[in-house]
């Protein structure tokens, strides 16, 4: 029997053995936590392998180094300085675990990180699972392709295989690692959560809408996003995919997917740019409906109840449009927000526009158009996936508005609640604070890993010494992160109904779209 193998038997150890060959991590640090970072869930996607399913990792021989992160994969995000080196091969993953003996079967969570399928990666310091880890949960985060890599759909792929959404299968690749392998670090592949935030969470509700996932993970957490789907409709059509794919194509001189697969990644990937000023559904390569992990609109799976009936938790922040300005209606006077609201929404429908949406003046204008700006990105599908998910009554959803605010975290925008979600406290440089936390911040970040460790472990958020979550229902009634917790009635209620009302089989206006 190898040495290695008698080791672990008996305890977890530094060395853990894997399908494709042991790996070793770092040492367990002052709470216990045992880290091992950059481990391969695929090969490399190079060469013959860009814009292919991801294929299993060869297997090594020894012992792999896993103590420091592996590449984040490259990012079409326009100037973007995120640290840390990026590559094409970058198929890793990272565990954290307080596991002592590899037979504990502890909760599984998998965190998928947001970027708008465009940027990120598994590296980034707001994210480090060891807080979550030392609370009881076996700690997952991945990599995926993201832009141009991770998304190109075009007919000569389509002669290979389903193209497009490749990105979603290395997500699938990455889950498929851990129901092999988790159990050899303390984890039961038997009981996973899947989580993430923003493009993260919209990846996890496009994956309880895909057939392709059954049986992979068993809970869902969501944080500002649910099935990529908001002010420009849903997420690209087939045809839609296959266009901007043939366009890009062209744009490189009408070179073949074999001329492509050849050029340098850093070429492509500089030909296909992304910024702010647009959403990536219509401006970027991004989800798209491929007849195969995405079957249909998600919204429409949902809405059928065709979804995986699993318990749900989801929900977004009050100030969801901070990063967003450039998505916003125009709102430097009453005048023109009006005017584009009634184009968007139409003449006839204005006076109920204007009861949820108040413009009287311009300060009240620019408020409203803040709000509608966060609802149509963000909120308002969040809540949807709520409706939708509890209507069949088959499991249950427990819904969440974080609107939380203090000096290290003066505004309740997109993605302040991750560092009280994973307990690091890391600076909250989207909205450019730089306060350190105070404990009135530790303690909520205590509440929330409270909340999302029990529902990782029973599918109910709600556990000694927490302010009681009931679940979602009817009434609408949500569980507000902010100073006090409490459970009330959804705030924004009244503004998602409006919005509701405009969608059609589940999906909202495809005209939306073309006035991006």
């Amino acid at each position: 029997m190898n040495a290695f193998t008698t080791a672990t038997a008996a305890e977890l150890g530094r060395v853990v053995r894997t399908q494709a060959g042991f790996v070793r991590g770092g040492v367990r640090d002052a709470s216990g936590v045992l880290s091992f970072k950059g481990i391969p869930y695929a090969a490399p996607p190079v060469g013959r392998l860009r814009w292919c399913a991801p294929r299993p990792p060869a297997p090594w021989d020894g012992v792999r180094d896993a103590s420091v992160f592996g590449a984040g994969c490259l990012s079409a995000l326009e100037n973007d300085h995120r640290p840390g080196p990026r590559d094409e091969d970058c198929l890793y993953l990272n565990v954290w675990t307080t596991a002592e003996h590899p037979d504990e079967r502890r909760p599984v969570m998998v965190w998928i990180h947001g970027g708008g399928f465009q940027f990120g990666s598994s590296a980034n310091p707001a994210t480090d699972g060891g807080a979550l880890a030392a609370s009881g949960v076996v700690v997952v985060s991945f990599n995926y392709r993201l832009g141009v890599f991770g998304f190109l759909a075009h007919p000569d792929l389509d002669a290979e295989a389903p193209s497009g959404n490749y990105g979603l299968r290395d997500q699938l690749a990455a889950l498929r690692w851990v129901k092999a392998n988790i159990a050899g670090f303390g984890g039961d592949p038997d009981n996973v959560t899947l989580f993430g935030e923003s493009a993260g969470a919209m990846a996890a509700g496009i994956l309880m809408a895909s057939p392709l996932a059954h049986g992979l993970f068993h809970k869902a957490i969501g944080q500002s996003g649910a099935f990529w789907d908001g002010k420009h409709g849903p997420l690209q059509s087939f045809e839609e995919a296959r266009a901007r794919g043939l366009a890009f194509a062209r744009q490189q001189g009408d070179e073949s997917i074999a001329a492509l697969r050849a050029m340098p990644a850093d070429q492509l990937n500089a030909a296909a740019p992304w910024s702010f000023k647009a959403s990536p559904v219509v401006s970027a390569f991004s989800p798209s409906i491929d007849h195969d992990v995405v079957p249909d609109v998600p919204a429409r799976r949902f809405l059928r109840g065709e979804q995986m009936h699993i318990p749900l938790l989801a929900g977004w922040n009050s100030a969801e449009e901070f990063p967003f300005p450039a998505q916003s209606l125009p709102d430097h006077s009453a005048r023109a927000f009006l005017t584009a609201a009634e184009a968007m929404f139409g003449g006839e429908r204005m006076a109920d526009f204007l009861k949820v949406y108040p413009a009287a003046t311009d300060a009240e204008a620019k408020a409203s158009a803040a709000a509608l700006t966060g609802d149509t990105v963000i909120g308002e599908q969040c809540w949807q996936w709520l409706r939708l998910h509890r209507r069949r009554r088959r499991a249950p959803a427990y819904g969440y508005l974080f609107s939380y605010t203090s000096r290290y975290t003066p505004i309740a925008s997109h993605v302040t609640e991750i560092p009280f979600v994973f307990g690091t406290l890391t600076p909250q440089q989207v909205i450019g604070s730089t306060a350190p936390p105070a404990e009135e911040d530790r303690a909520l970040a205590r509440t929330m890993m409270g909340y999302w460790v029990n529902f990782a472990t029973q599918g109910n958020p709600n556990g000694s010494g927490l302010p009681p979550w009931p679940a979602y229902d009817e009434n609408d009634v949500v569980q507000i992160l902010d100073t006090t917790i409490e459970a009330r009635p959804n705030p924004q209620a009244a503004r998602f109904r409006f919005l509701d009302s405009f969608r059609q089989d589940g999906v909202l206006p495809m005209r939306w779209r073309e006035m991006a």
